[in-house]
């Protein structure tokens, strides 16, 4: 009897879980959105830089009389920075840049989840569709010798018909499969514009990352809140203002022109009414952004703590998976031996043989289950290919 082997588990060729990770993110709307995100922030860091918080305005104003009477006015208003506004604004200038960086990076984590995933659910597929393959292959050869024993008369017609009804049902089986795998791979081509998935398997880390991306940003997010929290502190009045106006007057009647120039202060005082409900926003952004940060980091430590878990079991899983398909195996040869030396049922042979089918579909989808829990073991770790 041929030896139907378990398929490897993962594929020799393809790109790598890095390139599939990198195309996918190329793909991915988030990209666009980190990118756009970036590029605000940078721009506030420029405003919050300039030499005034508002751009100069320029007035100019003229006045006819009687007698070619005329009086002419120009004039240039300067917005000056609140003592500490400008540091405060930088500041937070600064902190919305690390936070639109974060933010880019979790982003890209989160893509590499989903390749991930869809490759170990593709990849799973692909060992399932190979052993049903072999399967197939073998029942048919068997319904073969089957019909050569039959004009032999070594066995019934019915034989026959049933080694037949077997090799059909295993193709329905392998036809479903395709279905399955061919709807999987469009959906890995959807994520990553790739038509073929490599090797899943990645370097195994048992350590977090130093700065993980999804803690990393809720990290930058409490400190943007802060740091707004101390923009609105610093800016609870409008800017002040220093002017400088020239002023020409003709009074007419061929009197000589007088000529002024003229500086001036506005001050403008702010009210606890105005500003008091901007900065309790900002106070309780503050306040969300810090609990945030805490159940983030709870449910980290969870999740970490169970995807190690799940690596254990599926380990002892697979070794039993494992020892099952061996002991199948060894039991299908020897049913197979003895129905061609005439001591065993063709039907007892085929039930072994299905057994045999089912518990190597069984290994090669917890083979895969091994592989999709180590990576979200590095998922959860942090680690983005």
């Amino acid at each position: 009897m041929a030896q139907i082997n378990p398929p490897p588990a993962v594929a020799a060729l393809g790109p790598s879980l890095a390139q599939a990770v990198e195309a996918a993110w190329q793909r991915a709307v988030a990209s666009q959105e980190a990118r756009g995100q970036e590029q605000v922030a940078m721009a506030r860091q420029f405003a919050a830089s300039a030499w005034t918080p508002k751009a100069p305005s320029v007035e100019a104003a003229r006045r006819n009389g009687r007698f070619d009477a005329s009086e002419t006015e120009v004039g240039i208003s300067v917005p000056l920075w609140v003592p500490g506004q400008r540091s405060a604004l930088q500041s937070a200038a600064s902190v919305e840049l690390a936070v639109a960086r974060a933010a880019q990076r979790a982003a890209r984590w989160r893509v590499s989840g989903e390749v991930r995933e869809a490759a170990w659910a593709l990849t799973a597929l692909d060992a399932e569709l190979a052993a049903a393959r072999e399967q197939l292959r073998h029942l048919q050869s068997l319904s073969v010798d089957v019909d050569r024993r039959v004009r032999a008369g070594d066995l019934a017609r019915a034989d026959a018909l049933f080694a037949r009804a077997e090799a059909l049902n295993a193709e329905a089986a392998m036809n479903d499969l395709q279905q399955r795998t061919a709807h999987a791979a469009a959906q890995w081509e959807v994520l990553t514009g790739l038509t073929v998935v490599g090797d899943p398997n990645e370097p195994t880390t048992l350590t977090s990352a130093p700065d993980h991306p999804e803690l990393a940003l809720a990290e930058r997010e409490a400190e943007r809140a802060q740091a707004s929290l101390e923009s609105h502190r610093r800016s609870r009045r409008d800017s002040p203002e220093v002017a400088v106006s020239w002023k020409q007057e003709r009074p007419g009647d061929q009197q000589a022109r007088q000529d002024s120039v003229g500086i001036a202060l506005r001050v403008p005082f702010g009210t606890d009414a105005e500003r008091s409900p901007q900065e309790a926003v900002a106070l309780a952004a503050v306040e969300t952004a810090r609990i945030h940060s805490e159940r983030l980091v709870q449910r980290h430590a969870i999740e970490l703590r169970t995807a190690r878990q799940a690596v254990v079991s599926a380990e002892q899983q697979l070794a039993s998976a494992q020892a099952r398909s061996e002991l199948l195996q060894e039991r299908a040869q020897l049913l197979d031996k003895s129905f061609r030396a005439g001591e065993t049922a063709l039907p007892d042979l085929l039930r072994a043989l299905d057994v045999n089918s089912q518990a190597v579909g069984a290994l090669a989808r917890q083979r895969a289950a091994l592989g999709f829990a180590r990576a979200r073991l590095q998922q959860s770790l942090g680690v983005t290919p």
